[in-house]
């Protein structure tokens, strides 16, 4: 039998670790925010959503895997681009809420073909 899903919901099963498993708070779609920063640098990438599918093939693969939730599949970033994300290390915050991600990008972070899905998109501050 089939597990079905509802709309901006990833698949429910998953081989992460329990433990792991135990400590994420995901919001109601079942996600976690994923922030993306170049592990030599410092440098903000991206951020991008996982579930525990997601993280669980990000952990064990070296390679960075999303959930999209405008496609509503999983992504590993780079297949298509080339612009590839080495994992070097995978945090999770103090809350559980969210996973902070060190890679060696290679190429543009940004699909839009910056380096950074910040390039170019600041806002005025005025205080």
């Amino acid at each position: 039998m089939a597990t079905e899903r509802t709309p901006q919901t990833p698949h429910p099963a998953s081989a992460l670790d329990s433990g792991i498993a135990a400590t994420l708070k995901r919001d109601d779609a079942g996600l976690v925010a994923a922030i993306i920063q170049q592990h030599d640098t410092g440098e903000v990438l991206m951020l991008g959503w996982m579930d525990d599918e997601a993280l669980h093939r990000t952990l064990t693969t070296g390679r960075v895997t999303f959930w999209s939730r405008s496609r509503q599949e999983y992504w590993r970033k780079g297949d298509t681009s080339g612009h590839v994300q080495h994992v070097k290390s995978v945090a999770l915050d103090c809350d559980g809420d969210a996973l902070l991600v060190r890679v060696d990008q290679v190429g543009a972070a940004c699909h839009t073909g910056t380096r950074t899905c910040f390039e170019g998109r600041g806002l005025p501050v005025s205080a």
